[in-house]
């Protein structure tokens, strides 16, 4: 994929990040390293669907290009990319649905505040 709102030319400044703080940089690149190469309790592949989501939840399209690239190469399907694609986008229909408790007692409050003019 090559058209983003951000450009994918804007990683070069990656770099500049990197130069200007070498130690934090390298930080951030091995808990990267630490959490998505190494054996753990969860495997890539399972590691990776998540993160489609979360890229999705974040709206972060460098993230969702290349976590969706490792997600195959980790062995997921098309179908199982999809779906973590829905379950992101069912989570954040649940954060409108739940916050909408505080229009609802936004009005409710409203609407005594009327009754008892």
């Amino acid at each position: 994929m090559s058209e983003y709102f951000y450009s994918l030319d804007a990683r070069k400044h990656y770099k500049d990040l990197e130069e200007t703080q070498k130690n934090m940089f390298q930080a951030f690149r091995n808990f990267n390293s630490e959490i998505f190469e190494k054996e753990s309790a969860l495997s890539r592949k399972v590691k990776e669907l998540i993160a489609i989501g979360v890229a999705h939840t974040t709206q972060c399209p460098y993230c969702i290009e290349s976590h969706v690239r490792a997600a195959k190469k980790a062995g997921a399907t098309d179908q199982e990319i999809a779906e973590a694609i829905f379950v992101a986008a069912a989570l954040r229909a649940g954060g409108a649905f739940a916050h909408s408790t505080i229009a609802m007692g936004v009005l409710e409050e409203m609407d005594g505040l009327e009754k008892g003019k």
